[in-house]
């Protein structure tokens, strides 16, 4: 488990607290605008959602990641990153304000969904910059305890976020007026975040080579080159490769998730009860995640980064998806909570290896991209597992071949890995 020493000695680290509160409070808007819009278009007993329109929603939400990451990337090993956190958190506060505007008008539509991709699109440049920007931060050993802490915490500040503006959102009076409010409350987190990235210099988080401002055609090229660097390195595109497998099965599972306490645990009448339920799911899940991260620092020195993430992606795909089963066929939350820990602890516990993996085998002036590319991979998984799931999956969300599908997948990944054990690392 990560060791209170060790965190001690991270916390001490003005820089990475510095870096780390930026996360913290931007991810916690992010959650508040993923509240705001599952609560508009998905938990309104006015919209009952079909397959096409929970796909579509999780798209929007996802999309950013893999449009936008591979140009970001390459500018972030261009532009000075904490430049690039100030302003974009800056530009997100002010793309809020048309989306408030659309709710207040009621279209659920295609202005909203342009909208709200603008903003997550911006926000890719924040989190793969706070990826890239970790090494100039924290050196050495330490460095696999940040990868535990700072994306984990920055994943429960997204729960956290979602948990508080569903919970606002009733405290003053539900509906549409209470979407906009959280969105407000979004727009004054980017603000706060943008201010927080205003306290570090301007050259503290690199990039370190002397790369000219690029042109459209150089960032084009640049992804090319990441995608090239990848290709070279083994260790890390095989760790991305585990968490992308990882992401398609946990997509169907959110899909089938959501189907479930909206369609069968309860009436479409109950939708602020069905939100509350996806939302303590959603929170067992980012437990699970913060538990993996606990883990994982002190497991994968003692196992190794490949025994370690093959034994959680097969206990864990077997566990997760006996206990979701289980829970969908017999309509118990409780037991259906158990699953989503399971499968949330597999993702971190595979990520936090990856993350370390990129970042000390990637040269640094092809971090941004290839951390973009990161990103733009594992996401593009997750919206596949999600669209198969939405489009596959009957509309009460119970669908054991489906939950056996997404538990077997991770379980082969474990046993594909094993046969990796020779190489060393993942």
């Amino acid at each position: 488990m990560v060791a209170l020493p060790a965190l001690r000695e991270l916390l001490a680290t003005r820089d990475f607290r510095r870096l780390f509160s930026v996360r913290l409070v931007g991810q916690f808007a992010d959650g508040l605008i993923q509240a705001s819009l599952a609560t508009f278009v998905l938990f309104s007993p006015e919209r009952e959602p079909d397959p096409i329109k929970v796909a579509t929603a999780f798209a929007i939400l996802l999309l950013p990641y893999s449009i936008i990451g591979p140009f970001a990337g390459v500018l972030l090993d261009r532009w000075r990153r904490r430049n690039v956190l100030v302003n974009a958190n800056f530009i997100k506060a002010v793309g809020v304000i048309p989306i408030i505007a659309l709710v207040a008008a009621g279209n659920d539509g295609l202005l909203l969904g342009v909208s709200v991709l603008i903003v997550l699109g911006i926000g890719r440049f924040v989190i793969a910059g706070l990826s890239a920007s970790l090494p100039h931060v924290v050196q050495g050993r330490d460095l696999v305890t940040a990868n535990a802490l700072s994306p984990t915490a920055g994943t429960m500040a997204v729960a956290v976020g979602a948990l508080a503006g569903v919970s606002i959102r009733s405290l003053v009076g539900g509906g549409d007026a209470g979407s906009q409010f959280i969105l407000a409350l979004a727009g004054v987190g980017f603000v706060m975040a943008g201010l927080l990235a205003m306290r570090m210099g301007a050259s503290t988080l690199g990039p370190t080579g002397e790369l000219a401002k690029d042109t459209v055609r150089g960032v084009i090229s640049g992804f090319i080159d990441g995608l090239r660097v990848l290709r070279d390195h083994t260790r890390p595109r095989r760790a991305i490769t585990v968490v992308a497998l990882h992401r398609i099965s946990f997509g169907m599972l959110t899909v089938d998730a959501l189907l479930l306490v909206r369609n069968t645990f309860n009436s479409v009448a109950q939708a602020d009860n069905a939100l509350t339920q996806f939302a303590i799911i959603t929170g067992a899940a980012a437990t699970g995640a913060l538990i993996g991260a606990a883990c994982t620092p002190w497991s994968s020195r003692r196992l190794g980064t490949v025994t370690w993430s093959a034994v959680v992606l097969i206990i864990g795909g077997i566990t997760g998806a006996a206990f979701v089963l289980l829970g969908s066929e017999s309509v118990n939350l409780p037991i259906l909570l158990i699953g989503a820990a399971a499968f949330g602890f597999v993702g971190q516990s595979v990520k936090v290896c990856a993350d370390t993996e990129v970042q000390l085998h990637i040269p640094d002036d092809h971090l941004g991209r290839v951390f973009a590319l990161f990103d733009m991979i594992v996401n593009a998984s997750l919206v596949l597992g999600i669209t198969f799931m939405a489009l596959s999956a009957p509309m009460s969300g119970q669908a054991p071949a489906m939950i056996c599908i997404a538990g077997l997948l991770l379980v082969l990944t474990g046993v594909w890995l094993l046969t990796k054990r020779r190489t060393k690392g993942i």
